[in-house]
């Protein structure tokens, strides 16, 4: 942004809100330019504190009539470089748009600013006997949650953030404030707008509240360990698990690779061998026949190893570890980045897709590994490379390319839940086609000037 411009926005911003929410400081500046992504920095002009809907108004609008670039920022846990400001202009943080502004236990839903965080809102949920249930293991805001149409461990049963969206507050690109949908449980009335600014990156506007839906703690909750001789048997289990319609809560995939590296991070001594992590939600005696039935199924795919625990600190301690396999990688390979892929393909291909992809893995000498959440088809080949490193870096690149037009060829996606950022841009014509230009033409009439985190996602 030229200098004269810059002072210009700078002063129109700190007459509308306060001297305090608007910075150019370098500091503040260099932590809005990255994200837990492999991908490129790159700094903002400035970085501006919104406290209210009002707020974001004001900043949108003055952004609009300078035609300068907006991009919401949650805490930084997104993995393809969606908050990255590579065209410059203004990032907008909404930690201090953090309230909890109402708890509705009859309805079982909440209405939340997009500031709060998933453990933050679980903190309050639990004295109602609630919780929300999208887990993508970091604490993640709801709002950047919702942007990315997250999901994780849970959603085998729950659903992924989409599913818990009842209604959304957006500004859009010329500072209007629209909702998307009402807090009925269904609806038949209009276009489905939900489903169009959930995962939409920031692109068409800033969610400034969500209304989502919440529901009863289990009343007992049973986790499990099953060990394998390969991984096809592990992922075969998994498809005859779905098969008998056992309501499985979680079941995630953690390769022998990643078994390894867990346990010298996390301090376990599991065996290194391919292994499903298991929970089951549910009452007491429902909950025994469906482990029943789980253990019959698992066994006849040769499971050589399986521990169930019904205590909550080794039901934590098991689910920290699944949680932390991504630092635990890091912490394995001082001076390297991560990368992960995260394809979603038809559980009837999910076999095929791990075999390839670990062959593939393999074969490039990167150090990784296979982890995911094989219940729904996501899955996620990890490895580690050396920015500084071309060769490592156009290995890891070839290495994605490959596992994703796997994936696009058997009717899966490019990502299952980490979103498109920057990073999977490329593969959106090849997986949409002609619908492509549809979505195209919604950024366009939604935000003509293309100031919402531009170059993004499209």
């Amino acid at each position: 942004m030229p200098t004269k411009t810059l002072d210009q926005v700078k002063s129109h911003l700190v007459n509308c809100l306060t001297a305090t929410q608007v910075t150019d400081n370098l500091t503040v500046r260099t932590l809005h330019g990255q994200d837990e992504s492999y991908h490129e920095p790159a700094l903002p002009d400035l970085v501006v504190f919104p406290r209210s809907t009002q707020d974001v108004c004001e900043i949108i609008k003055i952004a609009h009539e300078h035609t300068i670039p907006v991009i919401p920022f949650g805490r930084g846990t997104s993995l393809e470089g969606h908050i990255i400001p590579y065209d410059g202009g203004i990032s907008i943080d909404f930690s201090e748009m953090n309230q909890i502004l109402a708890i509705e236990p009859e309805n079982l839903l909440v209405k939340v600013q997009p500031g709060v965080t998933r453990t933050q809102l679980n903190k309050e949920l639990i004295k109602h006997g609630l919780f929300f249930s999208v887990d993508p293991g970091a604490d993640a805001t709801l709002g950047g949650m919702a942007a990315t149409n997250a999901s994780g461990t849970t959603a085998v049963k729950y659903g992924v953030m989409r599913d818990q969206v009842r209604n959304l507050e957006v500004v859009i690109a010329n500072g209007e404030i629209i909702h998307t949908g009402n807090s009925a449980a269904k609806s038949s009335s209009g276009l489905h707008l939900n489903g169009l600014f959930v995962g939409s990156e920031g692109i068409l506007g800033c969610i400034t509240e969500l209304t989502l839906r919440v529901y009863g703690i289990p009343e007992h909750e049973v986790a499990g360990r099953a060990v394998f001789a390969t991984t096809a048997h592990a992922v075969q289990a998994v498809t005859a698990l779905k098969q008998a319609g056992i309501p499985i809560a979680r079941v995630e995939l953690v390769d022998a690779a990643s078994i390894h590296v867990t346990n010298l991070y996390s301090e376990t001594n599991y065996p290194e061998q391919p292994t499903l992590f298991l929970e089951f939600h549910g009452n007491e005696a429902g909950l025994q026949q469906d482990i029943e039935f789980a253990t019959d199924i698992l066994q006849q795919f040769h499971c050589t190893d399986l521990q169930f625990e019904r205590d909550t600190a080794a039901r934590n301690k098991l689910w920290h570890a699944r949680h932390n396999l991504a630092y635990a990688f890091i912490h394995a390979n001082p001076g390297k980045k991560f990368m992960s892929t995260d394809v979603c393909v038809p559980i009837s291909e999910l076999a095929g897709a791990i075999e390839y992809s670990r062959e593939l893995l393999n074969l490039s000498g990167l150090t990784g590994g296979i982890t995911g959440h094989v219940g729904d088809g996501n899955f996620h080949a990890l490895f580690m490379i050396d920015l500084k490193n071309p060769v490592e870096v156009e290995t890891a690149k070839r290495l994605n390319e490959q596992i994703v037009a796997f994936a696009l060829k058997c009717g899966g996606t490019c990502t299952g839940e980490h979103g498109v950022g920057v990073g999977k841009m490329s593969y959106q014509q090849q997986e949409h086609g002609n619908a492509l230009f549809v979505m195209k033409a919604i950024k366009q009439v939604l935000d003509p000037k293309n100031i919402m985190n531009p170059n993004k996602l499209l």
